[in-house]
């Protein structure tokens, strides 16, 4: 049995990162789309054929489906989330997935109690970058410290206000990336870059630096408004070291018009002339890239709801992300470093 879902928004995060990777995945289609503007229902209609197009998410649950992915303004996804689970149907909530640890928790309680499945999506967990080097940290031996840069020339798509921010977007993403491979955080400090918009004052670039409880130190940095693309990842351990300047490449093979369903077993890896070096006592090795396959997070999602897997980010364990976020603000503005609050 396929599982079918909804996909509640369909703006850069739903047209680009959860449609395409729904129709390439295993075990679960494309239900619904749910968006109001004239403008995004034409592309919807055009990008997915014979795909009912719905107003609203209560339409789109009406029409059947078991699960729905909340792909919203983050000022909006509380509301939405409560909305699905109260329906009783699986939600996948985008990143991230609520404000502050207080309401991640009412979540989480709210889908316990209505027995349904609650995931983030953290998809980026997925990419082919960070799976390559998770495959090389058993050659470095004892990890000492990790550097993640990823800069986006996108000043256009930055969320605006109190409520956005690119610490709340990317930020969200490579701190999640550096607590799955290393483990919960002990303390934090940050620096925030901001701009002035309409909507408010906006964090458009940040520095995090995390000292992880396993000992080993990671800091991630991202910019939106400075004109730069680029990804850079550097590890560091006892037995060697680890240097990628990579590519978004899912990213950029949809920006460009393909779609997973294109290019099966060629989809998600990165170029060989971007491909990482490893360096140890033996020399310099080149890495070839791992796979990355965001579908393959709608495969797991589909098995966990079919009971024959486990969710690939089930909201209990987004917990910590959410915390190092609050964190990273606190310690921007005050100067100084802050203790992370254990969320297990």
């Amino acid at each position: 049995m396929s599982v079918k879902i909804g996909i509640v928004g369909y703006g850069l995060g739903g047209r680009y990162f959860h449609a395409p990777f729904v129709d390439a995945a295993t075990g679960i289609t494309l239900g619904g789309i749910v968006t109001r503007s004239a403008s995004r229902v034409a592309q919807a209609e055009a990008d997915f054929p014979g795909v009912p197009v719905f107003a609203s998410l209560g339409e789109v649950i009406d029409s059947g489906v078991d699960a729905v992915t909340i792909t919203t303004p983050p000022q909006t996804r509380r509301e939405l989330v409560l909305e699905a689970i109260g329906r009783g149907v699986h939600v996948i909530a985008d990143k991230p997935f609520a404000p502050d640890v207080e309401t991640a928790r009412e979540l989480v309680a709210a889908a316990d109690h209505a027995g349904v499945l609650l995931s983030v999506y953290h998809n980026r967990r997925y990419d082919a970058d960070i799976r390559t080097l998770m495959s090389v940290l058993p050659r470095l031996g004892d990890i000492w410290r990790i550097e993640s840069h990823f800069d986006l020339d996108g000043a256009d798509t930055l969320e605006s206000g109190p409520t956005g921010g690119l610490l709340r977007d990317i930020g969200a993403h490579v701190v999640d990336q550096m607590l799955w491979l290393f483990g919960p955080a002990e303390r934090v400090d940050a620096h925030l870059d901001h701009v002035d918009r309409p909507e408010g004052r906006t964090d458009a670039g940040f520095v995090v630096n995390i000292a992880h409880r396993s000992g080993v130190y990671s800091s991630v940095s991202s910019s939106k408004v400075n004109h730069l693309e680029g990804r850079r990842l550097r590890a560091f351990g006892s037995l060697g070291s680890y240097v990628a300047d990579g590519t978004d490449v899912q990213a950029q093979a949809l920006f460009a018009g393909t779609r997973p369903v294109d290019d099966p077993t060629g989809w998600g890896y990165e170029r060989r002339e971007r491909w990482g070096v490893l360096h140890t006592a033996d020399g310099a090795e080149t890495v070839p890239s791992q796979r990355g396959a965001y579908q393959d997070y709608y495969t797991e999602f589909a098995a966990a709801v079919a009971g024959t897997g486990e969710q690939p980010v089930p909201a209990r364990t987004a917990l910590g992300t959410i915390a190092v976020l609050a964190a990273a603000r606190e310690a921007a503005e005050s100067g100084s470093t802050v203790i992370v609050p254990s969320v297990d």
